[in-house]
């Protein structure tokens, strides 16, 4: 079984967290997605609960920024509904802050509270804080097992069928990026930012086709049921299916 329900963090596990914004002022919601993605978050904006449901559904979403008076309810009922399934981090962000209402929010089941009006690093700041305390708290169930793999992200160790396998730290970097965003295609630009970019070394193309051709190996892929896909002149992506 495969289980991506943990919490990404924007920067240490280099992905993509998908931040599913729910708010109906849609001033307010442009400026908060347009901070959002300069920081490197990808947003999905719902502007009210039945859209929010349904981009939920839809759309792999790592954490949710709630407003909690909405035109067709109340962002309390939506936070409620969500915990009965599925844990995934909310941050409530409203204009009422008195502390019954913010008690109530967090007896929910939401994470955090910020009221409104939001200032962006504050809440960035948040939003990195309640990733990294819901990392902490899943570490001891932060295995992936995929087919006859096993990741220990946190003790950066790879197991195939039982055998250690090891890898460099670009190569280990490499596959949790792939794995962790799951049945996506990363295009090859992407991949080179996210592993060597912040580090502020060059790499060139065929670099990182060398990288994938190694790691391949050292997984012992079959070629006729691979781990990896090649999407001729776009990318990669971790096959979706177990």
């Amino acid at each position: 079984m495969l289980s991506l329900r943990f919490v990404p963090l924007k920067k240490g596990m280099d992905i993509i967290m998908k931040i599913l914004l729910v708010e109906d002022d849609m001033t307010l919601a442009m400026g908060i997605e347009y901070s959002l993605k300069n920081e490197g978050f990808e947003v999905v904006h719902s502007p009210s609960i039945i859209t929010a449901k349904k981009d939920f559904q839809n759309s792999k979403i790592d954490m949710i920024l709630l407003d909690v008076t909405l035109p067709d309810g109340s962002g309390y009922d939506l936070c409620r509904e969500i915990r009965e399934e599925y844990n995934t981090p909310i941050i409530f962000l409203t204009a009422c802050d008195e502390e019954v209402n913010i008690v109530l929010g967090l007896d929910m089941g939401a994470d955090d509270y910020l009221t409104k009006p939001v200032r962006v690093r504050e809440l960035i700041a948040r939003i990195n804080a309640v990733a990294r305390r819901r990392a902490i708290s899943s570490d001891n169930n932060d295995r992936i097992v995929y087919k006859d793999l096993l990741i220990c992200p946190l003790k950066y160790e790879v197991y195939k069928n039982n055998e250690k396998v090891f890898l460099t730290s670009a190569e280990y970097k490499l596959l949790l990026l792939l794995i962790k965003n799951k049945g996506n295609v990363l295009t090859r630009k992407q991949l080179l930012e996210k592993l060597w970019d912040v580090e502020g070394d060059f790499v060139e193309e065929k670099t990182l086709t060398v990288y994938i051709k190694r790691l391949r190996e050292k997984l012992l892929e079959d070629k006729n049921n691979p781990y990896i896909e090649t999407c001729r002149g776009i990318g990669y992506k971790w096959i979706g299916e177990e």
